[in-house]
């Protein structure tokens, strides 16, 4: 499958995501860079720059309920419910991609404040909800300490994979279990996706690969996605 920048237009179904997905991993070892990396890029149609991918049949919000970083439980429908959400399957030992996406996000809120673009009480609405993809090692404590970092009003969720793992799949991120490898590395392997669902809807409409999208590009996409518009 050829490999395309993101400077397109992406219009795609939620089947045509999910077949994707299994394609679509990154491997992060917990520390050096010189992991390999398995992707498969998604074939669409040149246009414009977007970096985002609008979904013509929207993902249904996972049925996910969690532990929170205050060790509390957190229904992700229940409380999401009726706000602008972006969703990222990570892990905190990630070298790369996960801190690298988060730090992206947290910079677009920080600028579009700075620069009056929304005000504080429609960014405020907007959910980030980080899910661990190494819930054995990013327990409630280590989610906040790293989270806080980023920015103190992500959420973040721990519990057991296959929970984790399957709620990943309704929404076409690609889950494996973490692997020691020879070397003593650890080795992950999650599809890089930043999902972003409506606040009209709670259905996601809008994909991202973590991989690509820029802090620019949520700071120019946000002040739709918190009206739920197309960005």
């Amino acid at each position: 499958m050829r490999k395309l920048s993101k400077q397109t237009t992406k219009t795609l179904t939620a089947a045509a995501l999910l077949t994707a997905a299994a394609l679509t991993l990154t491997a992060c070892g917990s520390d050096g860079g010189d992991s390999k990396k398995k992707v498969a890029d998604v074939s669409v149609e040149p246009g414009s720059d977007k970096a985002a991918t609008v979904i013509d049949q929207p993902f249904k919000k996972p049925d996910l309920v969690l532990t929170d970083t205050h060790g509390k439980k957190y229904d992700l429908r229940e409380q999401t419910k009726g706000k602008p959400v972006l969703l990222y399957y990570g892990y905190t030992n990630c070298p790369d991609v996960c801190p690298l996406t988060m730090s992206n996000i947290a910079v677009a809120k920080k600028s579009l404040l700075q620069k009056k673009a929304v005000s504080k009480a429609e960014l405020d609405k907007l959910q980030v909800v980080f899910v661990t993809t190494d819930p054995e090692r990013d327990t409630s404590k280590e989610l906040g300490k790293w989270l806080k970092a980023q920015d103190p009003e992500f959420i973040g969720l721990t519990g057991d994979f296959p929970t984790i793992q399957g709620s990943g799949r309704t929404v076409g991120i690609n889950i494996e279990p973490s692997k020691k490898l020879k070397n003593g590395k650890i080795e992950s392997m999650h599809g890089t996706q930043v999902i972003a669902f409506s606040p009209k809807s709670d259905a996601g409409y809008v994909v991202y690969n973590g991989k690509d999208a820029t802090s620019k590009d949520y700071e120019q996409d946000l002040p739709k996605i918190l009206k739920g518009q197309n960005p």
